[in-house]
């Protein structure tokens, strides 16, 4: 079957046939071509959900003050709520078994400058347990640790790029900077998967900020992490019992949504991933959709194909080709299209998606890929029925008497 003669004979229809050729590879290769294109944005659809949780630990609770749109306890509705240091120890006690970790934070914005350099950057006030939230990394130095917190240190460390704009090639450890009218000494410096907006960012502890704040006790957003091994059903549970919790805690009504929010990073992940695994699924069958439409295709190109060359066939069974031979000369052909042009889809997708990198970041769409078996396997697929459409008409034309073929017009 496959002989010498036999690819000189398919080269030599091919070369006879260019269009019908171009036209017969151009439906494969276009078919897989998409296939490879729609699976490779469904993947970049993934990574975009999974980098959008990457900078921050996914087992944790954001909690943020907001303000009660319902009386309750003769309260009335307008209210705005704060959190406070009570508030942390009595999350902490109240549920020492679920928490991993527990701490506030409090945003504000300062002018920080360095002998004759300043410029404004964002400081938050926290504890030691911010550095796992946000998974900081450490350049050098340390973190916020609890004597800070205890001892309220006048100590602070800083983000990569805001060492590079204040101190220029200097380095900061054991520096002193001035934010606002205080003088602070420099302990660590860190970086940032969040990228640059987050390492220009200043940490303090947070009852250091409080005390130049007038000795206030008050905190603004609660970050809680819970222990992975209550796993997904007992985050969700623990999520309940914390709201309900804090609105007692705070005289809230029980039915009242807008006076605490609660974000709960586990579940946002769990149900970003759904939803990107479910547009993958539908970009999937889109995907097959159009490798089946190239499957049709080449069937009815080969029908023609056979049609065509109906006489021709009747003369070889006339000088004793037998059904088998018939059939192995038309299926090696199809075969041989299906292939070469589904390897040139095949790539030529490949090389699209990587050509692309990040461009479509802005439609969330990352660093589309699809890994090397699922399009080898696809195309393995498509060259399989790509041998059956062409098996079917050419077993019908081995049937045909030589002498009908020859009366064919």
């Amino acid at each position: 079957m496959f002989n010498r003669d036999s690819w000189q004979e398919i080269f030599d229809t091919i070369s006879k046939n260019k269009l019908r050729t171009f036209l017969s590879g151009f439906t494969v290769a276009l078919g897989i071509f998409i296939f490879v294109i729609l699976f490779g944005f469904g993947n970049g659809l993934k990574n975009s959900f999974k980098e959008f949780f990457v900078d921050d630990a996914t087992n944790i609770f954001r909690l943020f003050p907001g303000r009660t749109n319902m009386p309750h306890n003769g309260f009335k509705s307008g209210r705005y709520i704060e959190f406070d240091n009570d508030d942390l120890a009595a999350i902490q006690k109240n549920f020492a078994f679920q928490i991993q970790y527990i701490t506030p934070r409090i945003t504000r914005n300062y002018t920080v400058k360095y002998k004759n350099k300043s410029n404004n950057y964002g400081l938050r006030a926290v504890a030691p347990g911010h550095q796992e939230a946000e998974k900081t990394i450490l350049m050098k130095g340390r973190f916020i640790n609890h004597q800070d917190v205890k001892n309220k240190t006048k100590y602070v460390v800083i983000g990569r790029l805001v060492e590079d704009d204040l101190f220029e090639g200097e380095d900061a450890l054991g520096k002193y900077v001035n934010i606002g009218k205080r003088s602070f000494k420099v302990v660590g410096v860190f970086q940032d998967d969040g990228g640059d907006n987050e390492e220009r960012f200043v940490y303090t502890a947070y009852t250091t900020n409080q005390l130049i704040e007038k000795n206030t006790d008050k905190v603004g957003q609660i970050i809680v992490a819970f222990k992975p091994i209550i796993g997904y059903a007992g985050a969700m549970e623990f999520e309940e019992e914390l709201m309900a919790f804090m609105k007692k805690r705070h005289d809230i009504n029980p039915k009242d949504e807008s006076a605490i929010y609660l974000r709960n990073v586990a579940d946002d992940l769990e149900q970003n991933q759904q939803f990107g695994s479910l547009l993958q699924i539908v970009v999937t069958f889109v995907g097959i959709g159009t490798l089946i439409a190239g499957i049709i295709g080449i069937s009815n190109i080969m029908v023609y194909v056979v049609k065509e060359r109906t006489k021709e066939l009747g003369i070889r069974k006339a000088i004793g080709a037998t059904p088998r031979s018939v059939i192995a000369m038309i299926l090696q052909e199809s075969i041989f299209i299906t292939t070469a042009a589904g390897y040139i889809g095949l790539f030529g997708g490949i090389f699209l998606l990587s050509s692309l990198d990040n461009t479509l970041d802005d439609y969330f769409i990352k660093n589309p890929y699809i890994d090397m078996g699922t399009a080898i396997f696809a195309t393995i697929l498509l060259i399989i029925f790509g041998g059956i459409a062409g098996y079917v008409p050419a077993r019908r034309a081995a049937r045909i008497k030589p002498i009908v073929a020859l009366r064919d017009e």
